[in-house]
């Protein structure tokens, strides 16, 4: 185009200087010199086109799209109970204490004087000889109550990104806000594991009114004219089939959303068998990633790191995917799992009360006040994985059916933190503290060093219905079942996590193409403690109620969760 202008511009030059050697005539100039000034704004007009097609090419190398959601939910948990004890190897505190390790026991000013003290029950319990072996060490008395949200608003902003970068290259991600109304701390008091915001959970957590970056990565097609494909990056895994068919859009992540929903970096290697085999949207995938890294940023140079990095790898299998029927297989591994992940909360008064003496006696002072502290896992724990087996149906007309199946392995290496090992508690020893000033319980060994196969059912189906569609949804997961799928966001936590029964029914309502309505009610029955996480032994709701089992963080029995939400599609 700009070539054309210039020749545009020499034509005239010339042609004018032409009539003028042949024709001086006054009349005649002047109207060819009109005649150049018509032309002029011809080619300045032309130049704007090209400079704004040229800007507007430039900035369509990158497509935006989104949704934004809000949604309000009313939050019932019923027998919510706290009833935290540690297992403690009283022998061999026994064996300590008469020793003198601790001190003179009738001398108040001694370590195990002043836990005597503190301890009066313990102290008696000790002196009478009814303390022996690994027993539990009750830490507060039991409380149990009734707990009532009754409106809790939340806003969820999704921005996505794509760009063309050539052919067979393309560019993908995802910024997300997720925040409850009133609220951008972005730090929860430790209540629960679902209170807790990690890396991999950062999207389903309301955090604030700031864009996080649920993912990037990008995409290389038909590598030398195959159909191997390479995808690195922060990986789509989250609301995967088939979660997706709850929050009303397409699928949204490659891995089953039944057994991972979860943030991670890595790369994903796969190949479209189908065009081999001839079966419609066949294909093959190696997922690696990293789940954890054990030492950049955690304080290295002190020399004194015993974690390790947390490496995620496994197979997800299209095997049919026609348009109507979709089956898909899913083996996944995590190698090196820690008894945590690195992230940020506010510090519980009541753990301190327990744990932090010294401490609690200024946090009374300031009852309304948490300090925020990073938080970081004490050692590895063991291995875990994953597998699965999910179909769906789709008909011409609109209904859906899905059943899933999952399987979780816990292999434990016999090592345990504060919050216990793998699907297991921790035993603890009394020690003293650097200074010999006090005793401190430590935790040493895991209680069960076995491994623990937990299995999960996820079955459901979608109707059209009058102004919209119709579901229905169950789940159920037994007494050692670990997905991954802590950044589901349902507000009492992931559903698909729970250990125990959990029923859905939810009607929506289609208002144009790009927008709905939806009305739900979720139904939480848990039979065991733990759900979404592998740390501690799962114990039986109705134990911890009665007293008879412990647990440091409050359980509860049932929960329900009554929302409606408004979504726009842009």
């Amino acid at each position: 185009m700009r070539t054309l202008i210039s020749i545009l511009v020499a034509n005239a030059l010339m042609f004018n200087g032409m009539a003028v050697a042949a024709d001086s005539d006054k009349v005649k100039l002047a109207e060819l010199k009109q005649q150049l000034e018509e032309l002029t704004e011809e080619i300045e007009d032309l130049n704007d086109r090209v400079d704004s097609t040229e800007r507007h090419t430039a900035l369509d190398r990158i497509t935006f799209t989104g949704d934004f959601r809000t949604k309000v939910h009313s939050l019932h948990y019923q027998n919510v109970t706290w009833n935290p004890a540690i297992n403690t190897n009283f022998s061999d505190f026994g064996a300590k204490a008469m020793s003198g390790a601790f001190g003179d026991p009738t001398d108040a000013s001694s370590p195990l004087g002043k836990m005597m003290a503190a301890n009066p029950a313990l102290a008696q319990a000790f002196q009478s000889g009814q303390l022996q072996g690994i027993m539990p060490y009750v830490l507060a008395p039991k409380t149990m109550q009734d707990i009532d949200n009754d409106l809790l608003y939340t806003t969820r902003l999704r921005l996505d990104l794509k760009a063309k970068v050539w052919d067979n290259v393309s560019f993908s991600g995802r910024l997300s806000m997720y925040k409850n109304w009133g609220d951008s701390t972005g730090t929860q008091v430790f209540d629960s594991w679902r209170s807790f915001t990690m890396d991999g959970t950062s999207s389903g957590n309301t955090s604030g009114d700031w864009l996080r970056v649920e993912r990037a990565y990008f995409d290389w097609r038909n590598i030398g004219g195959s159909q191997t494909y390479l995808s690195i990056g922060r990986r789509p895994s989250t609301y995967g089939p088939p979660s997706h068919y709850r929050e009303n859009e397409k699928r949204g992540g490659t891995p089953s959303g039944h057994l991972v929903n979860f943030n991670f970096d890595g790369a994903t290697l796969g190949y479209k068998l189908g065009e081999i085999t001839g079966i419609d949207g066949q294909v093959v995938r190696f997922c690696y990633g990293q789940g954890f890294e054990s030492q950049w940023g955690n304080g290295e140079m002190f020399g004194d790191i015993v974690t390790k990095d947390t490496h995620l790898g496994g197979f997800n299998i299209d095997a049919i995917n026609d348009g109507n029927h979709f089956l898909q297989l899913t083996l996944f591994g995590a190698k090196d799992v820690n008894d945590g992940f690195k992230g940020t909360m506010a510090f519980p008064t009541q753990l301190a009360g327990i744990f932090a003496p010294t401490m609690y006696q200024d946090m009374q002072k300031f009852d309304n006040f948490n300090f925020v502290t990073r938080v970081q896992p004490s050692g590895v724990i063991g291995d875990m994985y994953l597998g699965g087996l999910g179909y769906s149906y789709e008909s011409d007309e609109d209904f859906k059916a899905f059943v899933s199946l999952g399987w979780t392995r816990a292999e434990s290496n016999g090592n345990a933190g504060m919050f216990g090992g793998m699907l297991s508690d921790a035993v603890f020893e009394a020690e003293l503290n650097s200074t010999g000033t006090e005793i401190i319980m430590v935790p040493k060994t895991a209680t069960d060093a076995s491994s623990k196969d937990g299995y999960g059912i996820y079955i459901g189906f979608q109707m059209p219905a009058p102004y919209g569609k119709f579901g229905l949804e169950y789940n159920y997961g037994s007494e050692y079942w670990t997905p991954f799928t802590q950044a589901q966001d349902d507000p009492i936590g992931s559903k698909l996590a729970t250990r125990g029964h959990v029923g859905e029914a939810y009607y929506i309502f289609d208002i144009n193409p790009r927008m709905f309505i939806k009305v739900a009610g979720l139904y939480y029955d848990y039979e065991y403690t733990g759900s979404g996480t592998p740390v501690g032994a799962p114990q039986k709701i109705d134990d911890v109620m009665a007293g008879s089992a412990f647990s440091m963080l409050p359980v509860v029995d049932t929960a329900y969760d009554v929302n409606a939400s408004l979504t726009v599609n842009f």
